[in-house]
Formats: structure tokens, sequence, C-alpha cells
């Protein structure tokens, strides 16, 4: 799919380019050949005349010597026809025109009905003058000349195009794997996204499987006698369930849910709710909860993802503080953002994984996680939070620090709208 979207891009450049192309070197042979056009008739009028000073296309100026007259550059003659209907040539030094060419030349141009023009089938261009004498001059030009000009303009203008494409092609060429790249890494993401999905739902469906089968293999046992497996069975629903419900959030985030009005929050209430919630979890945990939370701080968003933010990530901090370990909350206002801390003890994360924490399905230590029964989605959706409310989220950890989840979001009421959580 990707290999035909980069194909129909560079297609498209092309069938672009080669249009204004041939706009382009299309007006050019026009206006070219106008000019040419033009040039002839003024030679023509100039031999015809014989006043004014030369034009720029003569050549060079007359010869000293014996035979003297201008040298146009533009191969012309001239003759006089008589009342009579004798034909003289006047001028034609520059060229050697056969009295059979000369006869139908004149013949043609007195017979035409306009005073100018072409006689494609001799190749000449005519312009005629009818004096008061009762005599007729007429000047002739050989349109060969004209001929050449454009061939030779025609083969210029197919090089330059031709050199022109090519060289295009080849920034179309980088231009389309640019610009799909975006394109492909949210479809590799989005396959990722799949594969890790449907790996996860197999886990659960696979116990739900096993236990339904054992259930099966004794018909004639109790519902009572049955309990312990028709516990897994819920458990491993109720797992299932908060998946599809996680992956259902970052779709819908994905997809074009229509966006809700912001709403001012107050963010410090909100986190001290979350934080006296999470007090009797940290209690059975044996770790120490304690924050420090600035009064009266209101963001603009929407109260259910940030009380899911602020869940996620305390949620986190508890599960990996360690036996006896200690977890801090603190909220304090600086500049124009509230920023959230929470720090958690325990073993520090590797600097390898702290750039994919907030990946899809990403676990920093696998093992720890579904013991614990995390999908690795809660640092993810939690970053999609942040980012739906123009905030940002960072995460460091060392030995002597702990592990920091730090978020910053706008103070304040601004506007903008904000997807439904």
């Amino acid at each position: 799919m990707l290999r035909r979207l980069r194909l129909k891009f560079i297609l498209t450049n092309m069938l672009l380019v080669t249009l204004v192309l041939l706009a382009v070197f299309g007006a050019l042979m026009l206006s070219t050949a106008r000019q040419l056009e033009r040039e002839s008739g003024a030679v023509l009028t100039m031999v015809l005349r014989k006043d004014g000073i030369p034009p720029q296309f003569e050549v060079r100026p007359p010869d000293s010597g014996e035979g003297g007259g201008w040298q146009w550059a533009i191969p012309v003659f001239c003759v006089t026809v008589e009342p009579d209907g004798r034909v003289t040539l006047v001028e034609g030094n520059q060229v050697k025109v056969t009295q059979e060419t000369l006869d139908r030349a004149v013949e043609e141009a007195l017979d035409a009905s306009a005073p100018s023009g072409r006689l494609d089938d001799l190749d000449l261009r005519f312009q005629r003058e009818e004096l008061s004498d009762g005599r007729a001059r007429i000047a002739f030009s050989d349109l060969s000349w004209e001929r050449a000009s454009m061939t030779r303009l025609m083969v210029n203008s197919l090089l330059v195009g031709a050199a022109a494409l090519a060289v295009f092609f080849l920034i179309s060429l980088f231009l389309a794997r640019l610009s799909v790249k975006p394109v492909e890494r949210a479809w590799r993401q989005q396959r990722q996204f799949v594969a890790d999905a449907s790996h996860e739902l197999k886990t659960p469906l696979t116990v739900i499987l096993a236990n339904t089968g054992i259930m099966e293999a004794h018909p004639e046992a109790t519902v009572s006698s049955q309990r312990r497996w028709l516990g897994y069975i819920q458990e491993e629903a109720q797992r299932m369930k908060e998946l599809v419900e996680d992956m259902l959030f970052l779709a819908k985030h994905d997809g074009t849910e229509r966006p809700r009005d912001a709403q001012t929050v107050n963010f410090s209430d909100l986190v001290t709710g979350c934080a006296l919630r999470f007090e009797s979890v940290a209690f059975e945990r044996q770790v120490e909860l304690t924050s420090e939370l600035q009064p009266g701080l209101t963001v603009s968003g929407e109260p259910d993802g940030l009380e899911r933010l602020v869940m996620i990530l305390l949620d986190n901090a508890v599960k990996y503080a360690g036996e006896r370990g200690r977890v801090a909350v603190s909220l304090a206002r600086r500049q124009d953002r509230a920023v959230l801390t929470v720090t958690n003890t325990g073993e520090p994360i590797p600097q390898e994984h702290l750039a994919h924490l907030f990946e899809r399905f990403y676990r920093a230590d696998g093992s720890r996680s579904r013991k614990e029964g995390g999908y690795g989605l809660g640092l993810a959706i939690a970053q999609t939070i942040v980012e739906s409310h123009r905030g940002q989220i960072e995460v460091r950890s060392s030995r002597e620090e702990g592990t920091v989840f730090t978020v910053a979001l706008p103070n304040g009421r601004m506007e903008g709208k904000f997807p439904a959580f």
C-alpha cells in the first residue's frame, strides 16, 4: 500500500510538472513564432520602402566595393511589377530564384486578397505595396529560416524539458519518501498495535477456554465445586474487559471523535482527591504516600481525562515503589503552567527503556508488569491525555532520585476544545 502511495505521489507530481512545462514551452514557442513573423514583416517593409535605419537583425553595413547594399540576416528579394505585367527583380543578390519560382510567387502574391501573407507551397512570406504610378512592389522572404529557428527552439526545449523532468523525478522520489514517512510510521505502529492487542487478548481467552473445558469435562459436578474455575474465568474476563476498554480509548482518540468544550478544572482539588483514594492502596502495600499540593491551581480541560491521568501515574508509582517504599506527589505553578510531579522509590528504570515507556504495550519489565496485571497501555493513555490538553509529560529515573514523572499543563482558562474521555 505504501509503495502504491509513493508511486501515486510521484506520478501526480510528474504529471503536474509536465503540464507546467508544456504550458511554459508552448507559450515560448508561440511568442517566438510571432516574434519571427514580426521580424520578417519588418524586413519586408524595409525592403519595400528602403528608408529608415536598418533594424537590429541586419548583420553588417554595405560594402564599400561594387554592388553595395544592406546584407539582410533574413533571405529576402523584391520585385517590381509594371502595369503591363512585366516583372523586374529589384533586389535579390542574397538569394537565387529560378524564373519559374519567381513567376509563381508573383502570380500568387498578386492574386492574394490580403497585402501580406504566406505562400506555403513555395515556402515564402510576401508583402505587397501598390505604387501611385500603377506599379506594384512585392517583397518576399524565405520561410525556411523561421522553420529552422523554430526547430532549434523545439529541440532545445525538448532537451531542457527532459533534463528538468529527470531532475524533478529525483526530487519527487526524495519528497515522496519524506512525505510518506509519517504515514509509514503510523502504519507500522498500527500493525504493531493490532499484533500486540491480539497477543494480549490471546492469554485471557486461552485461560477462559481451558477452564470452561475443565468444567465441561465434569458435567456431574455442582456449581459450588466448580467455583474455582468460575473464579478464574471471571478474573480473566474482567482483565480482558479492561484491556478492550483501554484499546477503545486509544482507538477513539486516533479517530475523528467529536470534541467537547473545555472547562475550568480545579486541578489542586482533583489531585488531592486522587491521592486520598490511593492512601488505602499504599497502606496495604506498605508504601508511604506523601503530597505537597499548591491550592487553587486550575487548568482547562476535561475532568474525567485529567482524573484518569493522575490515577494512572499514582497507580504506576505505588506498584513499583517497592516494599516500604515512598511515593511523593507535588503540584505547583511554574510560570503559566501547573506542574504535577509523581516520584517513587524502587528499582530505577534502565536508560534504554525510558524513551519507549509511552509506547503502547511496552513494558520495561514484562514479567513484573504481567504480575501486576498491566498490559503496557497505562502510560500510553496518560501521554494521550496530556497531549490532548496541550501539555507535556516526561520521565527520568535514577537510583539516587528514584523514578520521576512530570506533567506540565497550561494553567488557567484557555480557548480550545478537547476530546471526550
